[in-house]
C-alpha cells in the first residue's frame, strides 16, 4: 500500500527557536515525528525585563533571560544547543509592495528557480531610508509575458517575467541587537523571522489562508497583524499597543499599582462590559497596610474595553489600507497572550463585524502535548520552531554530559515542572467562581 504523502519516514533533526518578547522570553526545542506532528522536547520560559515594545532596550537583562530560558529547555531536552531560530517584531517594522521585471534571453527555455532568485536579489537592491534593512522578500503573483495571476511560473516559457513582492523592512540596529544578545548567550542565530509570519505557521490552516484571513497577535508591547489571501501573505503591520497598554490603563483608571493592575486584568478582566451581569466588587490590598481598595468589576471591564476597541480601530485601519477588507472570508483570528482576555472574541466580532476565533497551535502537536502547550501565548514560539524546521538549517547538537544532567536534575527539583506550573496557572485564570480579593 502506498504511503500517504504527509507521513514522513523518519523524524526531522532537533530544532530550537527563541521568542524574544516584551513580557516573556521563550526557548523551545522540538522536531516533527514520522507523522509530521510537532514533538516538543524542551521548553523554557522566563520573564522579559530588557525588551520594550518588541525591541531590545537592555542587552544585559535580555542576555541573562535568554541564557536562563535556554538552560531550562536544554535540561528538558537533554541536549546542549548551539544554534537557534529567532523572531523579530516592534513598531519599527514596515512593509511595502514592489514590482520586479526580468527580461529573459530565450523564450524557449523554461523559467527556473534561478530566474525567481534573480528577481528576489534585485529587490534587495532597493534604496531604503537610512538605518533600515530588508528582512523578508515574499513573492505574491507572477506575470509571464501577458499571462497574469500565476503563483508558480517554474517550468513555463516566456521572455518577460514580472512579479509583485511584499517587502518587509526593519531597523538594522534592532536586528543587530537581537543577534548580539543571542551570540552573547553562547548561541548562533541562523534565521531571523518576522513574528507575525511565525505565528501564522502555528495557528492558521491552509484553508483559512486560501479563503482570506487576518491574524492578530496581541503581545505585551505590540499587536502584530498579518493578512493572507489565496495562500499568500498580503499585508503585515505592527501596532505599538498591546497587553501592557491595557495594564497601564487599569493602573491609572483604578489608582492601583501596575502589579495589582496586571492581577486584575488576568483574574477578573473582561473585554466586554455587557457580559458583566453582576457588578461585583473586587477588594485589593493597599500599599504597606494602608487598607483595602474596592473596585467595581464592571468599571474594570469598561476600562479594558475602551483600550481593546482602540487597538482594533488600528487593526481595522490596516485591513482597509491593505485593500483586502472585502476578501477576508475566514475573518479574524486572535492569538498571543492578549487573546486570553475573557470575551475578547465577542468584542472583536461586535466591533469589526468580522467573525473571530482564538487561535491556538493545538493541531500541530503530537499526541500528549496539547494539554500543556496548546495556548495562545506559545503561538509565536511554536511558529518560529515550525518555520525553523521547514527551513532545515540545523546541525546536530551535543548531548548534555553526566555532570550537566546532574545539575539539570537538581535545578528541576528546585523549580518543579515548568509545564505543570503553566497549566495550573492557566487553569486558575478560568475558574468559574474567582476569589474577589487580591
Amino acid at each position: 500500500m502506498e504511503q500517504a504523502k504527509h507521513v514522513q519516514p523518519t523524524p526531522t533533526p532537533l530544532t530550537v527557536a527563541i521568542d524574544i518578547g516584551t513580557t516573556k522570553i521563550c526557548a523551545i526545542a522540538g522536531r516533527l515525528d514520522e507523522f509530521g506532528k510537532l514533538e516538543v522536547l524542551g521548553i523554557g520560559k522566563v520573564a522579559s525585563t530588557g525588551v520594550n515594545r518588541g525591541v531590545v532596550s537592555n542587552i544585559e537583562k535580555t542576555v541573562s533571560a535568554i541564557k536562563e530560558a535556554v538552560q531550562t529547555a536544554e535540561q528538558a531536552a537533554g541536549t546542549k544547543f548551539s544554534q537557534v531560530h529567532v523572531g523579530i517584531a516592534g513598531q519599527h517594522i514596515k512593509s511595502r509592495q514592489h514590482r520586479g521585471i526580468l527580461t529573459r534571453d530565450n523564450n524557449h527555455d523554461e523559467i527556473s528557480q534561478a530566474d525567481i532568485a534573480k528577481l528576489i536579489t534585485d529587490m534587495h537592491k532597493l534604496v531604503l531610508p537610512p538605518g533600515d534593512k530588508i528582512l523578508h522578500v515574499i513573492p505574491q503573483e507572477f506575470t509571464v509575458d501577458s499571462e497574469q495571476g500565476i503563483t508558480d511560473p517554474i517550468g513555463m516559457s516566456g521572455v518577460r517575467l514580472e512579479a509583485n513582492f511584499h517587502i518587509i523592512t526593519g531597523q538594522t540596529s534592532a536586528s543587530s541587537n537581537i543577534f548580539r544578545c543571542v551570540e552573547r548567550a553562547g548561541l548562533k542565530a541562523v534565521d531571523l523571522t518576522l513574528e507575525p509570519i511565525a505565528s501564522a505557521y502555528a495557528v492558521l490552516s491552509d484553508e483559512e489562508k486560501e479563503a482570506g484571513v487576518a491574524l492578530v497577535d496581541i503581545g505585551g508591547g505590540t499587536t502584530d497583524l498579518s493578512i493572507f489571501k489565496d495562500g499568500i501573505i498580503r499585508h503585515t503591520a505592527v501596532i505599538p499597543f498591546g497587553g501592557n497598554a491595557i495594564t497601564d490603563d487599569i493602573a491609572e483608571g483604578c489608582h492601583v499599582t501596575k502589579k495589582n493592575a496586571e492581577k486584575l486584568k488576568v483574574k477578573f478582566g473582561s473585554a466586554l462590559a455587557d457580559e458583566i451581569f453582576e457588578n461585583r466588587i473586587i477588594s485589593i490590598n493597599g500599599i504597606n497596610d494602608r487598607g483595602h481598595k474596592e473596585i467595581s468589576e464592571r468599571n474594570l471591564a469598561l476600562i479594558i474595553q475602551a483600550r481593546v476597541e482602540e487597538i482594533f480601530d488600528f487593526v481595522l485601519w490596516e485591513i482597509k489600507r491593505s485593500g483586502f477588507e472585502r476578501n477576508l472570508i475566514a475573518g479574524i483570528v486572535i492569538t498571543g497572550g492578549g487573546a486570553l482576555l475573557n470575551h475578547l472574541d465577542k468584542l472583536v466580532e461586535y466591533h469589526t463585524s468580522f467573525n473571530c476565533r482564538v487561535g491556538v497551535p493545538r493541531d500541530r502537536f503530537a499526541h500528549g502535548y496539547a494539554e500543556s502547550l496548546a495556548n495562545p501565548i506559545y503561538a509565536t514560539s511554536v511558529g518560529l520552531l515550525l518555520h525553523g524546521i521547514e527551513n532545515g538549517q540545523n546541525t546536530p547538537d551535543e548531548p548534555l554530559t553526566q555532570d550537566q544532567n546532574q545539575d539539570a536534575e537538581q535545578e528541576n527539583e528546585k523549580k518543579g515542572s515548568f509545564l505543570d506550573k503553566v497549566f495550573r496557572k492557566t487553569k486558575k485564570w478560568f475558574e468559574v467562581e474567582p476569589d474577589l480579593h487580591i
